[in-house]
């Protein structure tokens, strides 16, 4: 007798393919995002480079008294112009502060913030958001993400910490800048054509947004 041996089937390894979140790297570690962090820094760095010595800000012999409202209001607009960085750079500190002595709302903001940036701004359009097997468009997406600023900008505590730390900062540089007589500064007419109080925070949201376009494509 002869036996017969049973037919031998092809074996195929299975390709592993690799998953959307091992083919992508994360938004943080996208060069989009580091180009973004990195202009960012260098025009903040550039705006601080130009802020007044701190002590020309604390002089306490040039305080003196405005004659009038309209002399104050005047004082306050050439003071402006002229330490518009250190003023920034204390209002800045004053918002920080706040913040910091209440955790919460800084929790919430820095999740708020985060959400902006991995979820929409530095998320590939090609990669939609999947929750529960249900895939987010990204007019959901965004729509999602404004519900989310309004409740907590509105509902929480942040707003309210917000608004008071940004109006004590607007009074001590209005009050600085009413009583710092501006005889002894002087500015040069470059420096004149450029008093925008959020001048180079203007200029650092124009040079990343390249980044943000390059991540969203």
């Amino acid at each position: 007798m002869t036996s017969t041996s049973p037919p031998t089937l092809p074996i195929t390894t299975p390709q592993t393919v690799p998953s959307a979140v091992e083919s992508q790297p994360p938004a943080i570690a996208t060069p989009a995002f580091r180009a973004f962090l990195n202009r960012i820094s260098e025009t903040v760095t550039n705006g601080l480079s130009q802020r007044r010595p701190w002590s020309e800000l604390a002089d306490r012999s040039a305080l003196s008294k405005p004659d009038s409202i309209s002399d104050a209001a005047l004082r306050i607009r050439k003071n402006y112009s002229y330490f518009k960085v250190n003023y920034l750079a204390v209002a800045t500190a004053i918002v920080g502060f706040s913040l910091v002595t209440h955790p919460f709302s800084l929790l919430f903001l820095l999740c708020l913030l985060a959400s902006w940036l991995f979820l929409y701004l530095f998320r590939p359009s090609d990669q939609p958001i999947v929750v529960l097997g249900r895939t987010f468009s990204d007019r959901e997406t965004l729509g999602c993400l404004i519900l989310f600023s309004v409740f907590v900008v509105f509902l929480t505590d942040v707003g309210s910490v917000l608004v008071s730390a940004v109006m004590v900062g607007v009074a001590l540089v209005c009050a600085h800048g009413a009583f710092r007589a501006p005889e002894d500064l002087f500015l040069d007419e470059q420096e004149t054509a450029s008093t925008g109080f959020l001048s180079f925070l203007g200029g650092a949201a124009s040079s990343a947004a390249p980044a943000v376009v390059a991540a969203r494509g």
